[in-house]
């Protein structure tokens, strides 16, 4: 066979194994393989994927999409939905459509999302030299187009000969399939190695089962964590996505009620305890909530759980204002564990780690006063969010309003998608989450156009997730006209295989998170905001918006489409919007809802700091006010070494 047909054939036999809680699971690794052909692929994984579509479509289903990078950012949301347990594997000829994928590597490897990457490469033998698309370089000419995965992927291999296949996808799954290296995987596969036929043993054709490591922690770490614990008066829980992938959420709650230690969540740690646990301050950081940061500056001990500690967690090392802080840090990834110097880092699931703890602690609770602090700031944080979902403006909403009318017709169990922007933020700190997996943020790499093909990853997963008998889930994007623009094409996707994903498109024509953090900077907003040319001026900061209509635009692509117009009944028609989208057909494809709002509007304040530097020295009077900002800012600024 060749080594295309080896490749689809070996991956369609590739099984996941888990067990949590006693509980068994074996699922394919790779349900499907998306593709986009040229020259580079067409004859060998293009071939491959047509002659097992012939012989048995259920081998390796295979996926179109309209964008290399869109089709990563499916698989990334499928990734993260199923737990890291699926991906998919991506095909592309060489040149732009290996390059196209490179954005979405980096978004994969820095999220600690799985996705295999299978992009076409030049001429292994030289034959044709040099081929069209390809890239020289008269110092090495044996780089091509993807050396540039190798900074961006957690394995790269490249296979210049058929037998180099088995090492290059027994190791490159293996890192796959690893909690704590997981990211992009990347085999670069020459266009004629593609098409080359060998003798492929049978043992490599065979059924792989790849358990998921889920390490225990170890008895002593375990001791020093719990001797820590009970010597901190002011404890605070700071949990991230690994808690979702460890399928910890049960546990930390057992953990928080037994000891009354209170909780903030970062992006990916949405979901870990509904919005209105008692212990659960939502929100940490630089887009957090008021309760958690109010929390965080006294805390003695932070007890990370399953986070990276991206700045915004950290409030950029401005949150944890303790002198006498420390760290406990719960990670699968020694990378994580040992963050901001910690003397009591613990790699290990964070699941087993927390069964280990509640065993240790029994006796131990926060006192009486933190108790009432939490409970106090809660309720502070509540009310100011449910005045920012309550205030009505006219004719053109705020942000908060949209997001709370979007909230209130979702189901529980529903699914909100979301990555770069204002939105993230504001949906950080005021979802009300009721779900583990009712919130997904893309903000590790805040990549703008993640939004709707990451949606349409995540409906994948959902479907799937209810056809084998489990909850059914309605995806909601919910996007500005920003990153619409970006990467909106995988709306076709969705209309070619009548999948129903609800997007709800904010119109405020510009940039309106950059546009508020300029502001904020001295830098005036300049350049963010979508207006007509003044040559005069070179300027795109003043004039008329521009005439362009998103709504027709989804129109034409085959999307039904739902416009909201500005007026008093915003709120309400967009509500009602929303339900009839839930309501329509599983299989109608896929609608969008355009309402318009204003970007002047802000969202409550977490009464927190993200570092981006301000200009030392300035003719701008903006600039030098926010210079000195800045640097009262920096002033708080710590190593934390914990």
């Amino acid at each position: 066979m060749t080594v295309a047909q080896a490749v689809v054939e070996y991956l369609s036999k590739q099984y996941t194994v888990d067990s949590v809680g006693g509980v068994d699971y074996r699922e394919r690794l790779i349900p499907g393989t998306f593709g986009i052909f040229g020259h580079g692929n067409v004859a060998g994984v293009g071939q491959a994927l047509k002659q097992y579509q012939a012989a048995d479509p259920t081998v390796m289903p295979y996926y179109q999409g309209r964008n290399e990078q869109a089709q990563v950012h499916q698989a990334v949301g499928y990734a993260r939905h199923t737990r890291r347990r699926q991906t998919y594997a991506i095909s592309t000829s060489i040149g732009p459509g290996s390059s196209n994928l490179l954005t979405g590597a980096a978004l994969a490897t820095t999220n600690r999302l799985p996705v295999l990457l299978l992009p076409s490469d030049t001429f292994a033998t030289r034959a044709a030299d040099p081929v069209l698309q390809q890239l020289e370089q008269p110092y090495a000419y044996d780089i091509t187009v993807n050396d540039a995965f190798r900074p961006l992927s957690k394995f790269f291999d490249r296979v210049t000969r058929p037998e180099q296949l088995f090492s290059a996808f027994h190791h490159g799954l293996r890192v796959l399939t690893d909690p704590a290296e997981t990211g992009a995987v990347t085999i670069s596969l020459p266009q004629d190695v593609q098409a080359e036929a060998f003798d492929v043993p049978e043992e490599f054709l065979a059924e792989r089962e790849w358990r998921i490591r889920r390490p225990e922690a170890d008895d002593e770490d375990i001791r020093r964590a719990a001797e820590a614990i009970r010597a901190a008066k002011r404890p605070l829980i700071v949990a991230g996505g690994g808690v979702l992938y460890a399928y910890a959420n049960e546990e930390l709650a057992k953990f928080v009620e037994l000891t009354g230690i209170p909780v903030g969540n970062t992006q990916a740690g949405v979901g870990v305890l509904p919005w209105d646990h008692k212990f659960s301050l939502g929100a940490i950081g630089s887009t957090g909530t008021t309760a958690a940061n109010a929390i965080a500056a006294e805390a003695d001990l932070i007890i990370g759980i399953g986070t990276r500690y991206e700045d915004f967690t950290t409030a950029s090392r401005t949150a944890f204002q303790n002198p006498d802080v420390k760290f406990i840090n719960i990670n699968v990834a020694a990378i994580d564990a040992y963050k901001h110097g910690t003397s009591l880092p613990i790699v290990a699931d964070a699941r087993k780690a927390l069964v280990k703890l509640n065993q240790a602690l029994g006796g131990y609770r926060v006192g009486a006063d933190v108790e009432q602090k939490i409970a106090a700031e809660k309720q502070r944080w509540d009310a100011t969010v449910d005045a920012a979902f309550d205030t009505r403006y006219t004719p053109l909403p705020a942000q908060n309003e949209i997001i709370g009318a979007t909230s209130r017709a979702m189901a529980a169990q529903d699914v909100v998608i979301c990555a770069a922007g204002s939105l993230p933020g504001d949906l950080h700190k005021m979802w009300r989450v009721r779900d583990p997996f009712g919130y997904h943020v893309e903000y590790a790499y805040s990549c703008m156009g993640y939004e709707i093909p990451g949606g349409l990853g995540v409906k994948r997963a959902a479907l799937a997730e209810a056809a084998g008998g489990g909850t059914q889930r309605d995806v909601v994007v919910m996007v500005g006209d920003g990153s619409y623009l970006m990467m909106h094409t995988e709306l076709v996707t969705a209309v070619a295989e009548r999948i129903k994903l609800i997007v709800v498109l904010i119109q405020n024509h510009g940039y309106a998170s950059i546009g508020s953090l300029s502001e904020m900077l001295g830098s005036q907003r300049f350049g963010t905001q979508y207006r007509v040319l003044d040559e005069e001026q070179h300027s795109f900061d003043e004039g008329e918006t521009l005439p362009v209509d998103l709504a027709t635009n989804a129109e034409s692509l085959g999307v039904k489409v739902i416009r909201i117009e500005p007026g008093e009944k915003v709120i309400a028609e967009l509500e009602q919007a929303i339900r009839d989208a839930k309501a329509a057909p599983e299989r109608g494809g896929p609608i969008l809802i355009h309402v318009e709002s204003d970007p002047l509007l802000d969202a409550p304040s977490s009464e927190s700091w993200w570092d981006v530097p301000v200009s030392q020295v300035s003719e701008l009077e903006s600039t030098k006010q926010a210079f000195q900002a800045y640097i009262d800012q920096k002033n708080r600024q710590r190593p934390l070494l914990g």
